[in-house]
């Protein structure tokens, strides 16, 4: 394989990449836009699409393995690759955190709310942000971008928090809505984690562009 072959598979391997990270964010705002409108048929289509976005992580692992075999990169080109099988790793887990958003959806859709959605939504908004930050970077190879990310995540797990002690409260005042705060404390918490891999990706473009690993997730 040339230099030039190599190259060009690298920049493959990066459109892809954005590819599943745009499936990611696309499925984290249908997740919660299903929750918010008790909408079961879009919690599906976000059940089903993740087998696309599945088998686009295979995909890209494979080629990841091949150019591992075939070029024997070393330095800057090894970290690119490597970094590129973990950034899809975690893209893969904020997908299935999607899809456990969808499935309360599907379970509770046929319910009133007990509460208007606020910071549910502010959280899925952010981590959405996170996640498209967060490609930006890994595209621009912009170490900064990627810490910043920190500073959302930060933002993510205070409204967490919150979200956390208002249920707490309903179900103290009323144990008829436990069943249901408990799943919306479910949703609360997928996107804390989804927040979590989102920071993971950062610390994963800071490796690859310097060779440094920082943890971003204090």
């Amino acid at each position: 394989m040339t230099r030039a072959t190599f190259e060009s598979e690298l920049e493959e391997l990066k459109r892809d990449i954005l590819k599943m990270g745009t499936m990611v964010e696309q499925a984290i705002h249908d997740a919660v836009k299903s929750l918010a409108d008790r909408d079961p048929q879009l919690a599906e289509k976000v059940v089903h699409e993740d087998d696309i976005a599945d088998k686009l992580q295979l995909e890209i692992e494979n080629k990841c393995l091949t150019l591992l075999a075939l070029q024997q990169p070393i330095a800057r080109d090894l970290r690119i690759i490597g970094t590129a099988m973990k950034i899809v790793t975690d893209l893969e887990r904020m997908g299935d955190h999607a899809v456990d958003i969808a499935r309360v959806t599907i379970r509770i859709h046929n319910q009133p709310l007990i509460k208007p959605l606020i910071d549910i939504p502010r959280m899925a908004q952010i981590t959405k942000s996170m996640v498209k930050s967060a490609l930006t970077a890994y595209v621009s190879g912009d170490t900064e971008e990627a810490r910043k990310l920190a500073e959302a995540d930060h933002e993510v797990d205070h409204l967490y928090n919150q979200v956390f002690r208002e249920l707490l409260v309903y179900m103290m005042e009323d144990p008829r809505t436990i069943s249901q705060a408990t799943h919306l404390l479910f949703v609360a918490s997928h996107l804390e984690r989804i927040g979590d891999h989102a920071t993971n990706l950062g610390e994963w473009i800071v490796y690859a562009v310097t060779g440094k690993r920082e943890d971003l997730n204090r």
